[in-house]
């Protein structure tokens, strides 16, 4: 299932890889103020995603957005990527649950590696604040994106760790 909390807590839970150490080497930058990384997703305009190749076939999608309102969010889940998904600035709601609880509305597999969901009422709900991560491996569906009382402004990054 998920996990989720500070860098340090996460570190300690996952299996060393080098797919997964590159990934927080990545996160540990872009948690840090004054650097590039962080300079780099603080200047994403909102509503833009941008791309960012690590190695290894590891890579982060750096975002900026609106909130949304829960009733605007969807599930989804990944096959071949692990999301390591870390709030940069600002604080969301996510929602998690195993994929077996859902039917599958829409697959997007291989090209895009997301399944969305039918509607579910039935998630954990995970808030999540700047400075903290999810890790949602293929068993894990997820609702992320969600505003945790108004719609505020988040810059995230998701970083993308191959399955295999």
């Amino acid at each position: 299932m998920a996990l989720f909390g500070s860098l340090e807590t996460l570190r300690s839970q996952l299996t060393t890889s080098p797919a997964f150490e590159r990934a927080f080497a990545y996160v540990e930058e872009c948690l840090r103020t004054d650097s590039a990384a962080h300079r780099r997703i603080n200047k994403v305009k909102v509503g833009d995603t941008e791309r960012v190749e690590l190695g290894g076939g590891v890579f982060a999608l750096e975002q900026a957005y609106q909130a949304k309102p829960r009733a605007e969010g969807r599930w989804e889940s990944h096959r071949a990527y692990i999301d390591v998904q870390v709030i940069v600035e600002g604080d969301e709601l996510m929602e998690a649950t195993d994929v077996n609880r859902l039917s599958i509305q829409e697959d997007r597999t291989p090209a895009n590696d997301v399944l969305f969901y039918h509607s579910f009422d039935d998630g954990s709900v995970l808030r999540i604040k700047a400075g903290e991560a999810a890790v949602f491996f293929p068993i894990d569906a997820h609702k992320p994106s969600l505003a945790a009382g108004s719609l505020a402004l988040v810059r995230k990054t998701v970083v993308k760790v191959p399955v295999a």
